[in-house]
C-alpha cells in the first residue's frame, strides 16, 4: 500500500517515518519532495574517454566531490547529489524516488536506475543526475528536485539496510 499525505503526516507524527529536515509544504498527495544539498560528484578528468572496468573501479574511487550552491550540467553530463533530508525508516517501509516532471520535461533525469529507498534505510539519498537535453542547465542547492514515495511492506524485512547496507551509514 503507498502511503498518502495523510498516512506520511501520521508516520512522521509518530516518529515512524523520520526526515530531518522536512517543511510541511514538501509533502504532497502521496510523496514528499526532496531537496538537493551542496554536496556534487562528478568523475574524475583522467577517466573521461577511458574505458574503466567495473569489476576494479569502485564508483567512490571515479568521482570526485565539490561544495557548490550552483552547478552547471552541460548536455550529457552526469553528477551524483545528496538531499538534505535524512531518511529513516523502519522495516516495514520501503520508499521509491522519483523524479519531478517539472524538471523531466526540461531533460533532466534524476536517478538513472537506484529509486529504492530500502526498508530499514537511515541516511540521506544519492542522486543519479543525468542532463538530457540539448543545452546546459543549472542546479541549485535547496532545489526540491524530487521526491519520494512511501510504501508499507506487508511484513518486517530480517535485513534491514542500516545494518545490512555496504554504503549506507557513508551516506
Amino acid at each position: 500500500m503507498i502511503l498518502s499525505d495523510k498516512d506520511v503526516k501520521e508516520c512522521l507524527k509518530k516518529g515512524i517515518i523520520k526526515m530531518v529536515p522536512l517543511k510541511e509544504e514538501q509533502i504532497g498527495p502521496a510523496s514528499v519532495d526532496l531537496t538537493l544539498s551542496d554536496e556534487w560528484h562528478f568523475f574524475k578528468k583522467e577517466l573521461l574517454g577511458k574505458s574503466v572496468d567495473l569489476k576494479k573501479t569502485a564508483f567512490q574511487d571515479a568521482f570526485f566531490v565539490t561544495k557548490d550552491n550552483t552547478i552547471t550540467l552541460k548536455p550529457g553530463e552526469m553528477c551524483l547529489a545528496k538531499t538534505v533530508e535524512r531518511i529513516t525508516l523502519p522495516g516495514d517501509i520501503m520508499g521509491k524516488l522519483e523524479g519531478r516532471s517539472r524538471f523531466a520535461r526540461m531533460g533532466l533525469v534524476i536517478h538513472i536506475t537506484s529509486a529504492l529507498v530500502q526498508p530499514g534505510s537511515d541516511n540521506r539519498q544519492v542522486l543519479e543526475i543525468v542532463n538530457l537535453a540539448p543545452f546546459s542547465v543549472q542546479l541549485h542547492a535547496g532545489m526540491r528536485i524530487s521526491q519520494i514515495v512511501f510504501e508499507r511492506l506487508e511484513s518486517k524485512t530480517t535485513k534491514p539496510y542500516k545494518k545490512f547496507g555496504k554504503i549506507a551509514l557513508k551516506q
